[in-house]
């Protein structure tokens, strides 16, 4: 590494830093909405009278000491009333930053809420190129901490440096002012020095604690990876061996903390061993002038509670420096993710699409998910409107690419696909989706009741739509059967119902959204023969009037299709009738005389 990249990449994240401000501004600042510009100004104006209380609140205590003392007697309130006048200005400090807090929880929860429902909008808008790719648990880590990153830059550079840079501020002109520029000349090099020492420190300890971070989020992500794919550790009796995984990572971690512990610790120290020695310096001062007659006990006094006020926030200065630069760090990767572009986008000025028959053609379509490996090399398919037409093939022939290049997961490399002559590219994804319904080769459920997973097909069904749904995917005497009925908890990705259960539900769900275009990808390849049977004749009455577009690798369910293409390395290779491409003695044949050996070798 050149010796120069360490400063390089620190320039370029104070850079990232200013952007990442920059970016959360708005949202403390929006155009038309005056509440909550009217509430920054209020809390900023209380911020600063209770700064102004809190800097004058020793001179009370200096004057009370003065009169118990008897050296400057206090006419008008005396010890006792300047007393009470010392506790009151304490009180109304605390009071006012209470009341400032109050006034903006408000605008900080609203940030917070809006960042954070951009960010997970965000992230359902990208397309499913990116979803394949990302890791779930470091994935959610990172939102996780960008969010309470904004929360934490929020409270703290606004009420915590910015009140502090004030109360320094005020208070080196009150000592200047009632005392000497000596005075003034130790707080600040103390100050300087203090201030100098924690960022050289904090900017060593930012990094140790990105690594932390880092092995956090590499365990958290092996931990919830190993928890998604609970079966699979099970079958293959690889519990010991997901611990010891988990464990590398947790060890990591854990050199990582300790060394970040024993940074702290310095940190600490030094920071200490500075703002002692002026303190030390000062009160000497003081007590020197004290001496020689030149102040009152009641200066000594102040002296000291003013160097105590200041010291108490710089003492939290290292860890709000740190905390403030690690969650830039955070909102920095969560704003990244944000950056994210989308494959799949609505061009401007994009319409709803509009079914009228259903026709669907695909025409000349190239794709490929790797450049090098191409996956369909120009093919042409037409479904006609309320066809029935089956998708058959090999392993890796293209069937499901065309299923997510249908519903556009992706666009097309070349070539186009139509509905109704709308070339997908040209019209809204929403109404897209709206259009077509899906159930695909594994159903995944939410970790809700069998009426959520349902009532999912379509937002506001009510009770008597979800049961006929129920009913015609042939699972509602199964749901009546259970203790809970359709309140029945299905589990995490509805690891509580048997795979054929899981279809059925997820058949149902398809059938309550009711669209125009059906695609069935593998729709009953979880089933046995006899259920697979009744829900064939239940997906054959749902297609009535409908398009319906079958991926299968069972043949014997597509037998009745209007037209079979068959499709090998991404190309078609014959299309027709059950009965006709029996006939040809082609590829179709082949496949078909293969699975009925194999059913007959069963």
């Amino acid at each position: 590494m050149p010796p120069d990249s360490s400063a390089e990449i620190a320039r370029e994240e104070r850079r990232s830093g200013w952007r990442t401000i920059r970016r959360v501004g708005p949202y403390l600042w929006p155009d038309g909405m005056a509440w909550v510009k009217r509430r920054v100004v209020i809390a900023m104006v209380l911020l600063l009278v209770a700064k102004l209380i809190a800097v004058g609140t020793p001179i009370l205590y200096k004057r009370a000491v003065d009169s118990l003392s008897g050296e400057v007697p206090d006419l008008m309130l005396g010890a006792v009333g300047l007393t009470v006048a010392y506790g009151l200005a304490r009180l109304t400090t605390v009071g006012f930053q209470q009341l400032r807090d109050a006034i903006f929880a408000r605008v900080g929860q609203r940030a917070l809420r809006r960042l954070a429902l951009e960010t997970f909008t965000h992230i359902h808008q990208l397309s499913l190129r990116y979803h394949i790719t990302r890791k779930t648990g470091g994935l959610s880590r990172i939102i996780e901490r960008g969010v309470k990153g904004v929360e934490f830059l929020l409270r703290f550079m606004l009420f915590s440096v910015g009140p502090l840079i004030i109360e320094l501020l005020l208070v080196g002109a009150v000592l200047f002012y009632l005392f000497d520029v000596w005075y003034l000349a130790v707080v600040a090099v103390t100050i300087a020095l203090y201030v100098w020492f924690t960022f050289k420190v904090t900017e060593w300890r930012v990094q140790l604690r990105r690594k932390m971070n880092e092995q956090d989020t590499d365990a958290n992500q092996k931990a919830i990876d190993s928890l998604l794919n609970f079966e699979t550790v099970k079958y293959f009796n690889a519990e010991a061996r997901e611990a010891a995984r988990y464990d590398v990572a947790m060890r990591g971690y854990e050199a990582a903390a300790v060394t970040t512990t024993t940074s702290l610790a310095f940190l600490n120290f030094g920071q200490s061993f500075l703002i002692t020695s002026g303190l030390v310096a000062v009160m000497i001062m003081a007590a020197l002038g004290v001496q020689n007659g030149s102040l009152t006990v009641g200066d000594f006094v102040m002296v000291n509670a003013y160097m105590i006020q200041i010291t108490m926030p710089l003492n939290f200065l290292g860890t709000v420096y740190r905390e403030i630069r690690q969650s830039l760090v955070d909102m920095g990767q969560m704003f990244d993710l944000l950056d994210q572009p989308q494959d799949v986008t609505d061009k401007p000025g994009a319409r709803p699409i509009a079914v009228t028959g259903g026709v669907v053609e695909l025409d000349g379509v190239v794709f490929a998910y790797d450049p090098e490996r191409p996956i369909l090399k120009g093919v042409s398919v037409t479904v006609g409107a309320g066809q029935n037409v089956a998708l058959v093939g090999p392993s890796g022939s293209g069937k499901s690419t065309i299923g997510r290049l249908l519903f556009r997961f992706y666009d097309v490399a070349g070539g186009a696909i139509r509905i109704d002559g709308q070339d997908l590219r040209e019209v809204t994804q929403d109404s897209l989706h709206a259009a077509i319904g899906v159930v695909p080769q594994d159903t995944v459920l939410f970790n809700d009741t069998i009426r959520y997973n349902i009532a999912y097909g379509r937002d506001g069904a009510g009770e008597a739509e979800i049961v006929a749904a129920a009913k015609a995917a042939q699972i509602h005497d199964f749901i009546e059967s259970l203790p809970e009925g359709y309140d029945t908890q299905v589990g995490e990705r509805g690891l509580k119902l048997s795979g054929g259960e899981k279809q059925r539900v997820g058949i149902a769900r398809t059938l309550l959204k009711n669209p125009p275009i059906l695609l069935l990808d593998e729709a009953t390849s979880a089933l046995d023969t006899e259920t697979e049977a009744e829900i064939q004749t239940a997906l054959k009455r749902a297609g009535e009037g409908r398009t319906v577009i079958t991926i299968a690798h069972r043949l014997s369910t597509i037998a009745d299709a209007d037209r079979i293409v068959v499709l090998e390395k991404g190309e078609v290779v014959e299309e027709g009738t059950h009965e006709a491409l029996l006939a040809r003695q082609g590829r179709y044949a082949q496949l078909w005389a293969r699975q009925q050996a194999e059913r007959d070798a069963a």
